[in-house]
């Protein structure tokens, strides 16, 4: 079976991953799509990203990095069973650390994936 990416949807239907994709221009939402494909193909293949593109942040959130023309955005995400990659959000970046409120708010996202699937 190979990896799959998923995303935390709400109780409203709000998908808050796909609500940040529409935030952006169009080519920045291939690039990031072009970055999840390539994060499902290193693990399909058993390879981890290099740091420059995903790193583990804290307690089994990560984050993808993709720079596009004049942004740098970040997507978090979890791993599941099952070979899933569960993104939570994303946001544009304005500092050079990853904003703990961030981190949280993906925290709290998975919280609730893993109590409503």
């Amino acid at each position: 079976m190979d990896w799959i990416a998923d995303y935390v949807k709400l109780g409203s239907g709000r998908i808050p991953f796909r609500d940040f994709l529409n935030s952006l221009d169009i080519d920045s939402k291939l690039d990031i799509i072009a970055a999840i494909d390539e994060l499902i193909e290193w693990k399909n293949n058993n390879m981890l990203l290099p740091p420059s593109k995903s790193k583990h942040l804290r307690n089994r959130i990560f984050e993808m990095r993709v720079r596009h023309k004049n942004i740098i955005t970040r997507s978090l995400y979890f791993f599941v069973e099952g070979k899933k990659i569960v993104f939570t959000h994303g946001f544009v970046k304005k500092t050079e650390k990853t904003p703990n409120s961030e981190i949280e708010k993906a925290e709290r996202l998975r919280n609730y994936y893993l109590l409503n699937r």
